[in-house]
């Protein structure tokens, strides 16, 4: 179950967190731009910061907790990572779980799906998911129906703010398509930077995994996300929280609460080709 935690991100959320929009109209009273419009943009507008995004580095604090009926916690696991990103790829290396730095041998296998990883990402083009099962922004509002657009303030800016529900009568292939159908949420658009800033997503509906053999996971799961602008030039992800509900093998009921802390960003100067054991520097003042 945490391995399709984790999926769910890589495939449904990050695409939409990770991509910039096109860049604000002038003035607070200018219309509410049409979303499918502003989407179609998304495209060309990424392209302008792919290449500053690879100067940055930054590290995760996750934290799993497994709950029971209650809600009292069983038990905790933690990952502390690093992350970076490859032609336009975010690639993740696992440094410490639960508080503890790997053995030499985990951290050779690391290094090992690390380079493996970086080799992937440098041949699949920024706008195709990695592991082939992501989802883009574009094909996440066709399956979606968007909905309500309106301007609100998050975090003391101006935003334009909109919901959106998966469509039932949608044609989807593959798991996060799938998926897709069964969520509702709201996304938060930074208007002056034309970001990301928010977004909380919950399943309304049961989904299943193998027809309910493997797993379903249940109705009101919920996860929600946050970027925000990192030294003036660019947003990043700084977090996540969520709680998971589902039903494993038909039989064992599973809770699941998670956490992400997203910090300590770091540019660096590109004067090679990015790595698997690539470090970042801080640029000299």
């Amino acid at each position: 179950m945490r391995d399709f935690r984790f999926f769910w991100l890589a495939a449904f959320a990050l695409p939409l967190l990770l991509c910039p929009l096109a860049p604000a109209g002038q003035g607070a009273a200018a219309p509410i731009p049409e979303i499918r419009q502003l989407i179609h943009e998304v495209t060309e507008h990424q392209k302008q910061l792919e290449k500053l995004r690879e100067t940055y580095t930054y590290s995760s604090m996750r934290t799993v907790q497994d709950m029971d009926a209650a809600g009292q916690v069983k038990k905790t696991e933690t990952q502390e990572l690093e992350a970076f990103f490859v032609n336009g790829h975010v690639i993740e290396r696992l440094v410490k779980k639960d508080g503890k730095a790997l053995s030499d041998h985990d951290q050779q296998k690391e290094t090992e799906r690390v380079t493996k990883l970086v080799e992937k990402a440098e041949r699949i083009p920024p706008d195709q998911p990695l592991e082939g099962q992501g989802i883009s922004v574009s094909r996440v509002l066709e399956i979606m129906e968007v909905r309500n657009s309106r301007r609100e303030n998050y975090r003391g800016r101006p935003a334009i703010v909109f919901d959106f529900v998966g469509r039932k009568d949608a044609k989807t292939h593959g798991l996060a398509e799938d998926i897709s159908k069964k969520l509702q949420g709201t996304m938060w658009v930074d208007e002056a930077d034309r970001q990301v800033a928010h977004m909380e997503v919950t399943f309304n509906d049961n989904f299943k995994l193998a027809g309910g053999i493997l797993a379903s996971i249940e109705k009101g799961s919920s996860f929600h996300f946050d970027q925000a602008l990192v030294n003036g030039e660019i947003w990043l992800p700084t977090g996540g929280e969520g709680n998971v509900q589902a039903r494993l093998l038909m039989v064992r009921s599973y809770r699941e609460h998670f956490a992400e802390r997203d910090y300590d960003y770091k540019r660096f100067r590109v004067e090679t080709q990015q790595v698997k054991d690539a470090k970042a520097v801080p640029e000299q003042k």
